[in-house]
């Protein structure tokens, strides 16, 4: 008895085709050469596949983080409490940073953290200065040239003023208006939303190492637009700030990492990674230690 697999055109079923050896001795010479055909293009598919398998491995950066035994991350060091810069000891902390050294840890390699600004995260992995970065927002504008990760984590934009202007905003429409002025970060999704939410609003962009806040703190903007996480932990540090009473955030966003479109090998590596560890609780963790302080 042979069993010939089906795997190209010329009437035969999409299934496995049983020959007995009487029916063996009635083929003709056609169809013969048509089931010799048909098992050769099985095995070159075959080896195609396993090819295109092993050249796709060999080419993702995982292999080269595991080769050269560093994971680098890009990452802007100035987003309380997710990426910061001790001042003392100029060592990166936070919510980011953690994620970042456990996903070496676990993969047997070192993180090495690659300084960069908001406005130049996004080409850092298109260049291939750095693996990953710490998290960012999803938006439709990076996802056309770079990857994310599974999400982890959301939030949601709030704007921020100075304590003494309690009671002038109340409302997201109170603060659309020309006679106020609003302070975003170059590169930052907040860049892009206020030019939506504010359109009556004189807008100023700063570029990083400043940060938007700062031009609250300084009295050349009268608010500034944030995560809510952020804005939590800016409003501990700077008491002088407040959160605008607004009756609710806008632009709920997940975070994710950005990675490389094309890897798809390094992309399956880091979302399977992303699974086990929710399933274990390490975000959970992490946001007790870091966001719920």
């Amino acid at each position: 008895m042979v069993i010939v697999p089906i795997l190209c055109r010329g009437g035969f079923s999409a299934s496995e085709v049983v020959l007995s050896e009487e029916r063996r001795s009635l083929l003709t010479h056609k169809e013969i050469k048509m089931i010799r055909t048909c098992l050769k293009s099985g095995i070159a598919i075959f080896l195609t596949t396993l090819l295109l398998a092993a050249s796709a491995l060999a080419e993702s950066r995982l292999q080269r983080i595991l080769v050269e035994g560093e994971l680098r991350v890009g990452t802007t060091g100035d987003w309380n409490p997710m990426t910061m810069i001790d001042p003392n000891s100029k060592e990166r902390t936070g919510f980011d940073i953690d994620v970042a050294k456990a996903l070496a840890t676990d993969m047997g390699v070192k993180a090495v953290f690659v300084p960069t600004t908001w406005k130049t995260l996004v080409n850092g992995v298109v260049a291939d200065k750095y693996d990953m970065t710490s998290s960012a927002s999803l938006s439709p504008k990076r996802a056309l040239v770079a990857g994310y990760s599974m999400t982890y984590f959301a939030v949601e934009d709030v704007p921020l003023m100075l304590e003494k202007n309690k009671g002038k905003y109340n409302s997201w429409e109170d603060l659309n208006n020309p006679n106020v002025t609003v302070a975003v970060t170059l590169g930052t999704v907040q860049e892009k939303r206020a030019e939506v939410i504010f359109d009556k609003s004189k807008i100023i962009k700063v570029s990083a190492p400043a940060r938007d806040y700062q031009e609250v703190l300084a009295g050349r903007a009268d608010i500034s637009m944030t995560s809510n996480l952020e804005a939590a932990k800016l409003v501990d540090q700077y008491p002088e700030m407040m959160v605008v009473p607004v009756q609710e955030g806008k632009n709920p966003t997940p975070l994710a990492v950005l990675l490389p479109q094309a890897d798809q090998v390094w992309i399956n590596y880091v979302n399977h990674w992303i699974v086990l560890k929710t399933e274990r609780g390490f975000f959970d963790q992490l946001e007790a230690k870091w966001l719920k302080q």
